[in-house]
């Protein structure tokens, strides 16, 4: 009886073991399981209720019975590349046959971009349509107008960092402008972008004009880079790719959305293939800058 009684006790501590290790074992399958599975951040962006045309119509007409709707002001601002006060001197403007959509579907970028999936930040500037986005890990998150440098003095195009930035300095052109949410990229040569007047058309001296709400979004958004001392970059800022080419003698790129409004469209591929050629550097530069926080945060 006792020889049972020891074998069942040993059986029974065998038993309540492996119970022990399956559930272990089920612990750690969930966590992982529930790690993978984090959801990637999307955008739930409000389409138009009907396919967008665009026509001609005087500013000053449309201005009387519309300028009291924030909502269509924006998206007429953007279309034009223009703001408040410019908006009222010009003599015809774009206008869509649908307000009802959000601003991503009026400008030119695309709202998700595969190949930037592993970016964690990047602002992008077209000059041929003279937008800018946002992109947070593929995702579009901010877009709108811009004015860039005039044909005397163009905006340089390529890879660049966010370098410092300020709420209010003076520009190296002329001390009497007054730049607000100013966030360089160039520094040696002063370029950056910034809230200014948008006349309609590039008209700066090298530097990405933008409206005042969407400089202070990218003047947040950013990264500053951070020094070794006074002379040395540790770590560079946010990248910002700027890209293609303005035709400055010919007419202004949006007025072609009135005969086909998906003139001005950017397509996934060919972001892809501006920023292909500086991936590499991008996520270098951005595991740097995890190390830098991580290493900051013990």
């Amino acid at each position: 009886m006792k020889k049972l009684y020891y074998t069942a006790n040993v059986l029974l501590i065998l038993m309540l073991g492996l119970m022990v290790s399956c559930k272990k074992s089920d612990t750690i399958t969930l966590t992982d399981n529930t790690e993978k599975a984090k959801p990637k951040k999307t955008i739930e962006h409000k389409k138009p209720e009907s396919s967008v045309s665009y026509q001609f119509t005087n500013a000053k007409e449309w201005l009387k019975t519309n300028e009291a709707d924030s909502t269509k002001m924006d998206i007429v601002y953007a279309v034009n590349r223009t703001d408040k006060a410019n908006l009222k001197k010009l003599d015809s403007i774009v206008i869509p046959s649908d307000f009802s959509g959000d601003l991503v579907y009026y400008l030119s970028f695309p709202l998700h971009v595969t190949a930037l999936e592993d970016v964690s930040k990047i602002i992008i500037f077209s000059y041929p349509t003279q937008t800018f986005a946002a992109y947070e890990n593929g995702e579009l998150v901010r877009t709108g107008p811009t004015n860039m440098g005039r044909k005397k003095d163009p905006t340089p195009t390529g890879l660049f960092f966010t370098n410092w930035k300020a709420e209010k300095t003076t520009s190296t052109f002329n001390d009497e402008w007054e730049l607000k949410w100013n966030f360089n990229i160039e520094n040696k040569l002063g370029v950056g972008f910034h809230q200014y007047e948008l006349p309609g058309y590039p008209a700066s001296h090298s530097c990405l004009r933008l409206l005042e709400k969407d400089a202070k979004y990218l003047y947040k958004f950013a990264d500053e880079w951070v020094l070794k001392d006074k002379e040395n970059v540790k770590v560079k800022g946010t990248p910002v790719v700027v890209f293609g080419s303005y035709d400055f003698d010919g007419p202004k790129p949006w007025l072609q959305l009135a005969s086909d409004p998906k003139a001005l469209s950017i397509s996934e591929n060919e972001i892809e293939n501006e920023v292909k050629p500086f991936i590499q550097k991008i996520l270098e530069n951005q595991k740097l800058r995890e190390t830098e926080q991580q290493t900051a945060a013990l």
